[in-house]
């Protein structure tokens, strides 16, 4: 560890005691050294005595820095990991940071395209539109066709003070894993290798613009969700440009009514907008909080969502949309027998597990929830309780259903906020319906069919020819067969016969031994007889 680790650990610790974060470390036995340690810095003292822990931890994390805050965002999700009082404070951590030098973005930005930035945009407003911890946008004009755009920059030297602060963050996480009693559950070093890839996959701006090409090809038909242009020629790993949109941020709820927008049809789509990236894409945005999704001011009897920031995105594989679908429409029918087989089908957890046993768990935790009335259940916690039920069984962290989870919690957060009546249920239900009733019907095999129809048909002339060959094969593997069943037989009479003379020159080297004291010429013949019968077993096992 280099001077410039210790001094950044020093502060990290400085900030942890001064706000009294050493109260969440549990007493036991293993723990003790720590607390000693802790009475060697006498001269840190808690300075906050009079906050609630929780609220100490968030104002904690906004003082070490954005790539604390957005570890804290990340964690305000994993409502299956840590007590609502903490996610409640987490989820209030703001990602505003001071923006950089405007000059700066402008000398990243020449660096970038290998040019002056007049050669490319006009109008470059050295002010930032936005700044947050990764990166700040500038608005602009481009020069090719007169649109408004943006220009997202990343910060300058972010990512060797992400990496560096990384580092302390594995060392913290095996820390925790060691002494705290709950690191089972909790998993430290999973979570940090977690938020690490989704953290370093935010520092590439060609890889959210590839994301973002395919999320707008994906819904270039669709009414319901507009992706901004992208202009990949412009776009390198370091600043992304696109087109400039001026929708009404969706948190701000008056503003929306002020347009007349339908707030009941805008949280409606939203659910179908999420389901139809999930399963009909397999490709969804997944980090679609409140200061990434706007709504267009056009058409507000007929809403239309607008989605930023593509850094991090999800997918899902065929078995795992099949089995998720099936799982929740088992759940709202009550067929917990159902949902505990699919568990396991799924392999999301062992195929040992007691099917009894774990449908009798999942009754217990899900059935009160059915007290309420079909609106008023959470569609984002019965996911959440079915994933911590599967956990007490070994379920493996499946990093595909954490980000589906984080981001079904945000969007039925937005519909409900939106429109407190959403009920999410009447929307999914069909739509979870449908979706099945095409990959398993009738349907699903004609389109599977339609499909392979061009392999099948470029394959068809050769038929014959595969087939001649596949019957000479099949005669050659036959030959081989008993041809290696010769070989074997004969090795093993080989090796029977050699065992053989082993014995008998084991037997007569042995007995010249024994007769030395009766007949020493009987003793050498038996000892020469002895030694022809093991240079015989020699040369017979060559």
């Amino acid at each position: 560890m280099i001077f410039s680790d210790f001094s950044r650990l020093y502060k990290i610790i400085k900030i942890i005691l001064s706000n009294g974060l050493d109260e969440f470390i549990p007493n036991n036995k293993s723990t003790k050294k720590i607390k000693k340690f802790r009475r060697v810095l006498f001269w840190i003292r808690n300075t906050k005595k009079d906050l609630p822990k929780e609220v100490r931890l968030r104002e904690a994390l906004e003082t070490l820095g954005p790539v604390w805050i957005k570890l804290g965002q990340m964690l305000s999700t994993r409502r299956d990991l840590l007590p609502l009082k903490i996610i409640e404070q987490l989820s209030l951590l703001q990602d505003n940071v001071s923006p950089f030098d405007g000059n700066t973005a402008i000398k990243i930005i020449e660096e970038s395209l290998g040019g002056k930035i007049c050669e490319f945009f006009f109008e470059f407003h050295k002010k930032p539109l936005a700044s947050a911890s990764i990166a700040q946008v500038h608005t602009a004009t481009l020069i090719e066709n007169n649109k408004d755009i943006v220009i997202k920059v990343i910060r300058p030297d972010i990512e060797d003070i992400i990496k560096s602060d990384l580092k302390l963050m594995h060392r913290i996480a095996k820390f925790i894993d060691r002494y705290y009693y709950d690191s089972k559950r909790l998993k430290p070093k999973d979570l940090v290798i977690e938020y690490e890839k989704q953290l370093l996959s935010e520092l590439d701006l060609q890889q959210e613009a590839a994301n973002g090409l395919q999320l707008r090809r994906n819904f270039e038909d669709n009414n319901m969700l507009y992706i901004p242009k992208i202009y990949p020629e412009l776009s390198t790993k370091n600043i992304l440009v696109m087109e400039r949109i001026y929708g009404i941020q969706v948190s701000d709820r008056e503003t929306l009514i002020k347009n007349k927008i339908d707030l009941k049809v805008l949280a409606e789509n939203a659910v179908t907008v999420f389901f139809t990236q999930v399963f009909r894409d397999s490709f969804f945005h997944a980090d679609m909080h409140p200061g990434n999704i706007f709504v267009s001011r056009e058409t507000p009897q007929k809403p239309v969502w607008i989605a930023l920031d593509f850094g991090i995105v999800g997918t899902l594989n065929k078995e795992d949309k099949r089995y998720l679908a099936e799982n929740l429409l088992a759940f709202f029918n009550r067929d917990y027998r159902k949902v505990a087989e699919l568990h396991v089908d799924s392999g999301w957890v062992p195929y040992d597990t007691d099917i009894v046993q774990f449908e009798s768990s999942i009754r217990t935790v899900c059935e009160p929830i059915f007290q309420k009335k079909l609106s008023d259940i959470s569609f984002g916690y019965v996911f959440l309780n079915l994933l911590n039920t599967a956990r007490k069984y070994q379920m493996e962290v499946q990093p595909q259903l954490v980000l589906l989870q984080k981001t079904l919690l945000y969007i039925e957060g937005l519909g409900r906020q939106l429109y407190p009546d959403l009920d999410l249920w009447a929307t999914a239900k069909p739509f979870l319906e449908k979706w099945i009733s095409e990959q398993l019907g009738p349907k699903a095999l004609f389109n599977t069919i339609k499909e392979q129809l061009p392999y099948w048909s470029e394959k068809f002339p050769d038929l014959p020819d595969l087939i001649y060959q596949n019957l000479n094969i099949k005669n050659d593997l036959k030959e081989q067969l008993q041809y290696n069943q010769k070989i074997q037989l004969e090795s093993a009479k080989r090796r029977t016969f050699t065992q053989t003379l082993l014995g008998i020159g084991a037997t007569f080297t042995l007995g010249s031994f024994i007769l030395v004291s009766t007949s020493e010429e009987l003793s050498i013949s038996s000892l020469i007889v002895g030694v022809i019968f093991f240079a015989l077993s020699f040369l017979n096992s060559k």
